[in-house]
């Protein structure tokens, strides 16, 4: 993959969820472009560089080239840069996020006896189904997360996303865990666009009907899934917090890419918007 890489192509070189277009796009309305070899989602004046080379996700300098590049775009007002390091263009006042993708090989280690037995019984209990229709059945769900959480507001936006995501990307799988009786469980989203990168995108359960152990056995279905189409890794997401971070480390999930978000405006705000912010301040 060279550094001039064609858009159509970044889905297939993917390593993390944001180098998905139709993911993105979904959720976020934006307008993708490639910059360097890095792919950039536009909207009004604000660009999101996602500064993982598609060549080598690990790849500092390249990173370094692509924010010299998107500075130079007319009309750009803000930049928010994700990737393995914080750029050196980035001001010093500007604060950054950082956490790491884990990540497991393809074929996964085999579990622990204790997951082992989650597995048994949640699959004795549950029947798990593929397919791409994200239903109001499946958005009951989520719609019952958002309200038991207290959430960012960007998070509640792409979870109330999810119908438009799944049926704009074709790599995305919806994996079902039902009762006997039909009942939706649980359900977990994969990606499956990239050649060498399946992704566990998102998992929601029914306090009520989901057994213990129903996220690993819907875990457990996208990993034999990627392993049928010949990925070699499952990027688990983000550590996020101890819980999360637990439940992928329990299945031998390891950090494989650092992760540094960090914004920065580009052009000084209008006068009349400097004194608003200046009184607010001082209120």
């Amino acid at each position: 993959m060279t550094e001039s890489a064609p858009l159509d192509r970044v889905s297939a070189e993917a390593a993390v969820p944001e180098q998905v277009p139709a993911y993105v796009c979904a959720v976020a309305r934006s307008t993708p472009r490639m910059i360097g070899p890095c792919v950039g989602y536009e909207s009004a004046g604000r660009l999101v560089l996602v500064g993982y080379p598609l060549h080598d996700p690990r790849d500092e300098s390249a990173l370094a080239r692509a924010v010299d590049e998107a500075l130079k775009l007319p009309g750009l007002a803000r930049i928010t840069v994700i990737g393995p390091a914080r750029p050196a263009q980035a001001p010093a006042a500007s604060t950054d996020r950082t956490d790491h993708y884990l990540g497991l090989p393809v074929p996964a280690p085999s579990p622990s006896q204790k997951l082992r037995n989650l597995l048994r019984r949640s699959g004795r209990e549950l029947t798990v189904e593929c397919g791409r229709q994200c239903t109001p059945e499946h958005m009951a769900l989520v719609g019952r997360y958002l309200e038991e959480r207290q959430l960012a507001a960007g998070t509640r936006y792409i979870f109330q996303q999810l119908p438009r995501y799944v049926e704009a990307s074709a790599g995305s799988l919806i994996v079902s865990a039902r009762r006997a009786d039909r009942r939706l469980a649980a359900f977990a989203v994969g990606e499956f666009a990239s050649r060498h990168t399946a992704m566990y995108m998102f998992c929601f359960r029914s306090p009520e009907l989901a057994p213990p152990g129903s996220a690993d056995l819907l875990l457990a279905k996208l990993l034999e899934e990627a392993r049928r189409r010949g990925q070699t890794r499952m990027n688990l997401g983000l550590g996020v917090n101890a819980g999360i971070g637990f439940f992928k480390r329990k299945w031998g999930a390891e950090h494989f890419l650092p992760y540094v978000e960090v914004s920065w405006d580009i052009r000084p705000l209008p006068i009349m918007a400097r004194l608003g912010r200046m009184l607010r301040l001082a209120a």
